[in-house]
């Protein structure tokens, strides 16, 4: 297991070397004059030539792409802005401030998002999968299968302003969803992202009902799982010692992935709900051309996903005992 685990972070480490390369790339190189991007809407002809400068226009794109990353291990001066202490992932001509800096103080908003809607839908979508498994064929089971792919098809944007409408605006059944700190109140935390769990879990719990539902169904049908019935196993333990276990893996497997996303920014649900996350945070870079925040983002979200899929295939080791890590 430590052999795989170390054999995996120096791959993750090299997949987010050519990942930052190819993203810097396209940020920096396709542009014809990124310097003016990077300024924003409002930029002065002062504070253009002094980006360019930061920047290091007039030297080759390796040459800039080396200042980049050597900044993530060593910090880096900006002139006129100030110094981006390590590590550094570049400096926001916008709003003056370092992008990792910007980027944790957002995080919090987009874990505690990413965190509680996972729980949700995990309980409610496995739960269902499981119940509508058990009841192959019959009434619960055309019933779960039928609301999940319903509200499969249904998009945030949709459903998040109708939650608002229903919830909290007519029945005043909950508050206005808004981010408290969970060390400042753990009670306004949770009160004010129930509406944003409730919708982004929505289309998520009809996903892993389906998925649960299939692949228990599919497990069910192995083998290995008929001899330990045939040897008068009890159903119970037969489905929790073995089905679970085998049909866990597949849905492990998919959501780190699904989680790596989350961690990365729920663009369309923060945006619906005024969220100020990691998603928000990319779609006001995008609005404004901050390519070094963008950037940030990008390099961060990318983090997430491939460091999720090295725990994912971690877990699946353990579940499966099938699986073997050299």
């Amino acid at each position: 297991m430590l052999r795989f685990l170390v054999r995996r972070v120096i791959g993750a480490a090299i997949t987010l070397l050519i990942i930052s390369a190819i993203t810097f790339m396209l940020f920096y190189a396709v542009p014809r004059d990124p310097a003016r991007i990077a300024c924003g809407k409002v930029c002065t002809p002062e504070t253009l030539n002094l980006i360019r400068h930061n920047m290091g226009i007039s030297d080759p794109m390796p040459v800039q792409y080396w200042h980049w990353l050597s900044a993530i291990f060593m910090g880096r001066d900006y002139s006129g802005f100030g110094h981006c202490n390590a590590p550094c992932l570049g400096y926001s001509f916008v709003n003056r401030e370092s992008v990792l800096g910007t980027i944790l103080d957002r995080f919090p908003t987009t874990v505690s998002l990413a965190v509680g809607s996972s729980v949700v839908f995990l309980v409610f979508g496995i739960g269902a999968g499981m119940f509508a498994a058990v009841r192959q064929g019959k009434a619960a089971d055309k019933i779960a299968s039928s609301a999940s792919l319903v509200a499969s098809s249904m998009q945030i944007y949709f459903v998040g302003p109708v939650a608002l409408y229903l919830l909290v605006y007519t029945t005043h059944v909950l508050d206005q969803p808004t981010y408290t700190p969970f060390t400042d109140n753990p009670a306004a935390w949770a009160n004010g992202l129930i509406v944003p769990w409730l919708v982004l879990a929505l289309i998520w719990t009809a996903n892993y009902t389906r998925m649960t539902r299939s692949q228990l169904v599919e497990t069910l049908s192995e083998d290995y799982v008929r001899t330990a019935r045939a040897k008068g196993m009890s159903r119970r333990n037969v489905f929790f010692r073995f089905a679970w276990r085998g049909a866990m893996g597949p849905i492990v497997t998919i959501f780190g992935i699904d989680m790596g996303v989350l961690l990365g920014g729920a663009m369309i649900t923060e945006k619906t709900f005024s969220l100020q996350g990691l998603g928000m945070l990319a779609v006001k870079s995008v609005i404004t051309n901050d390519l070094p925040m963008l950037l940030g983002v990008m390099i961060i979200t990318a983090a997430f996903v491939v460091f999720a899929n090295i725990i994912v295939d971690a877990v699946y080791a353990m579940i499966d005992p099938r699986i073997r890590l050299a």
